[in-house]
Order: structure tokens, then C-alpha cells, then sequence
């Protein structure tokens, strides 16, 4: 392997030659520098190769920093791109029209070698966490759909029902922040499937006692896959798996919790799991209509499920059937 290659890139741009030159001197040792003497040579060079990073001067003729950096944002395959701006501006009125047009770091010429270093390793840092952060969502979403596509050959219900799940958990008043952790762990809600034989999972009647016994084991299968990790969204994922059977009147599986003994959380993903399934069609069961599983679902209010959360979502529920329509398999 070529460590040089192997070394981050960063977009330098600066109409000054001497400017670049001295970016060559601080940087070049430990990173991949690309140049640009302007606004459209560097729009060009990214579209080429998009650079982890980009050290963006604001004073240049015909397309200034501000602009080059609104359209990088403004682009969804260039906005994730982090960009410093590097100038002699130093007005704060300056400083703040970067960060508003999106740029995570300021730093002002004449430039200092160990600032300059200091701030572009730690942003690649954080770029370095957040893709980490991505591949780890998207391992567990995948991983949920390896478990689903056994029962209903097709990845969409955990689509849906994550969905709903964090339309359900923002109308109950969660930070937006726990509502998306939420989305993203419930993917991994039926994982214990992959424990249950195929002719009880496909079964296209009613199960026997027996089989429904084996049936229910998929709740502490799952939670065994997942326990004991030190991630709040496997640990969140953990909760699900135990949880999303247990019913509000106590009369549930595995643990046979009752009302709010169950997690919040354990309580939205039951309705947004349930909801789900009775609107699309199984091995045993065609798709109810969407009238139907939400008259079902008001009738099982306090039996089933925690009432306050139905009302909540059938108060959700042209949100909730704006993603049942688009997500279908």
C-alpha cells in the first residue's frame, strides 16, 4: 500500500502564490495538498476528486471565498466537505457571515504553522468520527434488514416503522437527537429472528402454542445478540429487542412488564412496529387497510398499548401515511 496516497487530501485555495507556497511548507509533509488560484479552478478540482477538507481564502478576484463556499454547500455530493477559511479579514461581522454560510473553522493571516496544523487535524478528526458514526448506523440498518428480509422478503418495514417511531417519539416531546437514535436502533428491533427456524417465521397459518412458544424466543434472542455493548445505540437497539412485545395491560412477552415499566422507547416502537404489520401483507395475512389497523389499534388502547401514544399518533397519522406511501416494497 502507498502511504502517501493513503494520506488525507486538502484543497488549498488562494489566488496568492506565496500563500500557497506557505500552506505547501506547513502541510505538505503530512497531507495530500491539491492547489487552486481561484473560485472556479477550485469548484473544478472538487467536483474531480472531492478533498477531505478545504483551506479557502475569501479575498479573490471574480468569485470570492463566501460564494465558493455557499456553492459547495449548496451541492448535496460537496456539502459534507468541511471548509476553513483562511484571510486577513479579521472583522467579526466577517467571521460570522462564514459560519453562517456553513465553513467549521476561522483563521486569520498572517496564518501561525501550529494553528494552522493543530485546527485541520482536528477537523479531519471529526471527520474521520462522523464516517465512523455513518458506517456504524448504517451496519446496524443493515444488519435489521438481514433479520427482516427472512420474514417478509423486503427491507422496507424497517424503514417504515423507524420512521414512525421517530415521528411518534418528536410528538411525545423527545429532543430531536433521542427521536433519531431512536430511528436508527429500531432497524435492529426483530434481529432475534434469525434465530427462528423458517418453517415456523414463514408459516403461512396460525401457529401452534408450541411454535408461538418458539416464536417468542425471538425477543431474547435478540436482546442477547445485542447486550452488554458500550454504544448508546446498541444499548438503546437492546432495549427494543426486549421490550417491543410487551404489551401496556402487563400481558406481554418476555417479561410480562407492565404500563411504564416499559421504556418510552419499548412503548413507541410497539405501535410503530404493529402499525406496520398490519398494513402490509405477511406470509400468514393480507394488508389490513389503514382504517382498520388504526380502529384495531384505537381498541387496543390500554390493553395493548400505552393510550397516550396512540392518540399521539393518530394525531401524526398524515405524517405517518406520507411514509407508508413512499416506502413501499
Amino acid at each position: 500500500m502507498d502511504l502517501i496516497t493513503e494520506r488525507p487530501r486538502i484543497l488549498i485555495v488562494d489566488d496568492e502564490p506565496a500563500n500557497l507556497k506557505v500552506m505547501r511548507e506547513v502541510l505538505g509533509n503530512q497531507y495530500r495538498l491539491s492547489f487552486a488560484k481561484s473560485g472556479d479552478a477550485a469548484l473544478a478540482l472538487v467536483e474531480k476528486e472531492p478533498p477531505k477538507l478545504i483551506l479557502l481564502d475569501i479575498m479573490m478576484p471574480n468569485m470570492s471565498g463566501f460564494e465558493v463556499c455557499q456553492l459547495l454547500k449548496q451541492n448535496p455530493a460537496t456539502e459534507h466537505i468541511p471548509v476553513i477559511f483562511v484571510t486577513a479579514l479579521a472583522d467579526e461581522s466577517d467571521e460570522f457571515k462564514g459560519f453562517e454560510i456553513g465553513a467549521v473553522d476561522y483563521i486569520t493571516k498572517p496564518i501561525s504553522p501550529a494553528i494552522v496544523r493543530a485546527r485541520v487535524k482536528t477537523h479531519l478528526s471529526l471527520v474521520q468520527a462522523e464516517q465512523l458514526k455513518l458506517a456504524h448506523v448504517d451496519l446496524v440498518h443493515r444488519l435489521g434488514c438481514a433479520a427482516e428480509y427472512k420474514d417478509t422478503d423486503t427491507g422496507e418495514h424497517i424503514v417504515r416503522m423507524s420512521k414512525y417511531s421517530k415521528i411518534l417519539a418528536l410528538a411525545y416531546g423527545m429532543t430531536e437527537q433521542h427521536a433519531e437514535l431512536l430511528k436508527q436502533a429500531a432497524p435492529m428491533h426483530d434481529i432475534g429472528k434469525i434465530g427462528i427456524p423458517d418453517a415456523i417465521l414463514l408459516k403461512p397459518g396460525k401457529l401452534t402454542a408450541e411454535e408461538f412458544e418458539h416464536m417468542k424466543q425471538h425477543a431474547k434472542i435478540g436482546a442477547k445478540i445485542l447486550a452488554n455493548s458500550s454504544s448508546p445505540l446498541l444499548q438503546l437497539a437492546y432495549i427494543l429487542a426486549m421490550e417491543h412485545h410487551e404489551k401496556w395491560d402487563g400481558s406481554g412477552y418476555p417479561n410480562g412488564l407492565k404500563g411504564e415499566e416499559i421504556s418510552i422507547e419499548g412503548r413507541i416502537v410497539a405501535i410503530a412496529d404493529v402499525f406496520d404489520a398490519l398494513t402490509s401483507k405477511r406470509p400468514y395475512k393480507q394488508a389490513w387497510s389503514v382504517d382498520e389497523a388504526i380502529s384495531h389499534m384505537r381498541e387496543q388502547a390500554g390493553k395493548h398499548f400505552d393510550p397516550q401514544l396512540i392518540a399521539l399518533f393518530e394525531g401524526q397519522l398524515d405524517a405517518v401515511l406520507a411514509v407508508h406511501s413512499a416506502y413501499q416494497g
